[in-house]
């Protein structure tokens, strides 16, 4: 019976063992193309690639440092203005305004538009009405501010000198903010269908009371407020008419 040769190195049959070996010969002869074709990668682009690699690290570093202090700083905001209106609300105005003016200085568009408008608050409560509107105005005319805050500030100011304004400088300031869905919409429209009323217009100042009053966005005050003005117009100004008709015939 024939036999199969043996390799001298194992109990392979001398085929399977040379099989085995020109595999391994290939992998290496892979593994040393790979490495040429990096090291030439390297040679040629070498400073690139790791630039673009050490770049990215230092930006993904930086954007994670960034977002962690802005957080850090939006906290530390919050529990200054939130200490502030604390003090306002417990009558020590002095306090509150000190602890709001590095807010104003150094805080972020949002904290310093609020702390401004607040300030502007404080002295329109201590009579000092002028101050107050130049406040007010001054917040509404920076354009660096949000536009909420601002769009408020020009409420706030035109409300502190609605009895020296013409109604109709009234009406061409506040028109554009007294509409449904804007934030100011109750405020705006509320001051609006007032100078509508120093002009005589009953019925458009009696329609914009009853759509601020139907308004369930606009906070209950307000709503009650001018449901009851524009009751006295003679507009109805219920949030649901059907429910009100069926009410009363039940009476």
């Amino acid at each position: 019976m024939a036999l199969t040769p043996k390799s001298p190195q194992g109990n392979l049959p001398a085929n399977s063992k040379d099989a085995a070996s020109q595999e391994t010969f290939l992998r290496e002869v892979d593994d040393a193309l790979r490495e040429d074709q990096l090291r030439t990668l390297l040679t040629t682009r070498g400073w690139p690639i790791i630039a673009l690699v050490v770049g990215s690290l230092v930006g993904l570093g930086g954007w994670l440092w960034y977002n962690d202090h802005s957080a850090n700083v939006r906290d530390k905001q919050s529990e200054t203005f939130v200490t502030a209106l604390d003090a306002l609300q417990a009558g020590r105005n002095q306090t509150a305004k000190q602890g709001m003016d590095p807010l104003a200085k150094d805080g972020s568009p949002g904290y310093r538009a609020a702390v401004q408008i607040t300030e502007a608050g404080i002295a329109e409560q201590a009579g000092k009405a002028a101050d107050a509107a130049k406040m007010f105005a001054a917040v509404a005319a920076d354009g660096a501010l949000p536009g909420p805050y601002r769009d408020l500030a020009t409420v706030r100011e035109v409300s502190t000198n609605f009895d020296k304004l013409a109604p109709q400088t009234v009406i061409d300031r506040l028109k554009p903010l007294a509409i449904p869905g804007k934030p100011w919409f109750g405020s705006a429209g509320e001051l609006v269908a007032l100078a509508y009323l120093k002009q005589n217009k009953t019925e458009a100042a009696g329609a914009l009371l009853a759509s601020i009053a139907k308004d369930k966005a606009v906070p209950d005050t307000l709503r009650r407020r001018t449901r009851q003005l524009a009751g006295q117009l003679g507009v109805d100004a219920v949030d649901n008419p059907a429910a009100a008709v069926s009410g009363s015939e039940g009476q």
